[in-house]
């Protein structure tokens, strides 16, 4: 099968292309060739940028491909480059879309498939994804191509850090390996689900011309439903680091922090996520395989071999924040434990 992955050497599609490498398809990446060394001689390279929307037509108008995947596609602008020039041409398409389309709070749990979907602008990240599915399904009924949209959920792995409460590096990362007090969001007790990108890459291969997936969409996910306190727990155990000291900060109080960006409390992690994954696990061969603890085991380890992680001493917004949480709660008679 001639397969064309836009992107292909990202965060999550590194591990889509050697699989499809591996089961012997035709492989061709679209990218700015930045990496082109990751998979020299197996796979066809067109470089060109994504995002340059005459350029990135002009490319592949004469481009034959069974399968297309888009794991770069954003904004609805990118999903309308993609039906200019992919409707009647390809057989499927294939969309890396995100669980964060779904309204939060859920209306009722677990999440699948057909749950409603987001529909607060604010949530900018998924509430474009939304427009872009609902341009693709447009598309689909019009006969432009076979669609199926694979969900991903907190997708993890070598070269990224652990999601934290709020943005801001990889600091935390230091504090957990030495025992600092680290700050969750809330009272810890939302649920949180997370899958390595290992796992979730073989969703995609089995997606790829498969008939059953035609005009659906599934949830990759994993199976561990996790509160954020043993999220952290759990992580810290994994490096045989010290149990951590988990301060809990309201997300509301974490919003109002002028030097923190925690949007993502506000929109999504105050919430809890809990999926279905059912529907991948059959029709796909979706399998979630690779722990939680093997997860931070892979990626700190990463992390730690190419001395990435800073020194959390030279951040001192955190500790700030700790300290003025303190004084909080100083004041009302209590202190951190």
């Amino acid at each position: 099968m001639k397969v064309l992955i836009i992107g292909g050497t990202g965060h999550i599609s590194t591990a889509i292309t050697p699989l499809f490498i591996e089961a012997g398809h035709d492989v061709t990446l679209y990218n700015m060739g930045k990496h082109k060394s990751l998979f020299d001689g197996k796979v066809r390279q067109i470089s060109g940028d994504r995002m340059n929307y005459p350029e990135f037509e002009k490319n592949l108008e004469n481009e034959s491909f069974d399968c297309v995947i888009d794991m770069i596609c954003f904004r609805p602008e990118d999903a309308l480059s993609d039906i200019r020039v992919f409707s009647g041409r390809v057989n499927h398409f294939i969309f890396a879309s995100t669980v964060d389309v779904y309204t939060k709070p859920a209306d009722s749990l677990p999440v699948y498939e057909d749950s409603s979907r987001i529909a607060n602008p604010a949530f900018d990240y998924a509430h474009m994804k939304v427009e872009c599915e609902n341009l693709f399904m447009n598309a689909e009924k019009k006969g432009a191509f076979n669609l199926t949209i694979l969900r991903m959920a907190a997708i993890s792995g070598e070269g990224r850090g652990l999601v934290h409460s709020f943005e801001g590096g990889l600091y935390h990362i230091d504090r957990l390996l030495r025992g600092k007090p680290i700050i969750v969001h809330g009272d810890g007790s939302s649920i949180w689900v997370t899958c390595h990108r290992d796992d979730a890459a073989r969703a995609y291969l089995g997606a790829a011309g498969n008939k059953k997936t035609f005009g659906k969409a599934y949830n990759i996910s994993g199976d561990e439903f996790m509160t954020w306190n043993q999220y952290w727990t759990r992580a810290a155990s994994a490096l045989n680091a010290p149990k951590p000291t988990l301060v809990h900060i309201p997300t509301d109080v974490l919003l109002r922090y002028p030097d923190i960006d925690a949007s993502w409390c506000g929109y999504n992690f105050q919430y809890n996520n809990m999926l279905d994954n059912s529907a991948s696990k059959k029709d796909l061969g979706f399998r979630y395989t690779i722990t939680w603890e093997e997860n931070v085991r892979r990626v700190v380890g990463y992390l730690v071999e190419r001395n990435m992680i800073p020194n959390s001493d030279e951040n001192p917004v955190y500790d700030k924040i700790l300290s003025s949480w303190n004084r909080y709660l100083e004041s009302c008679g209590r202190e951190l434990a």
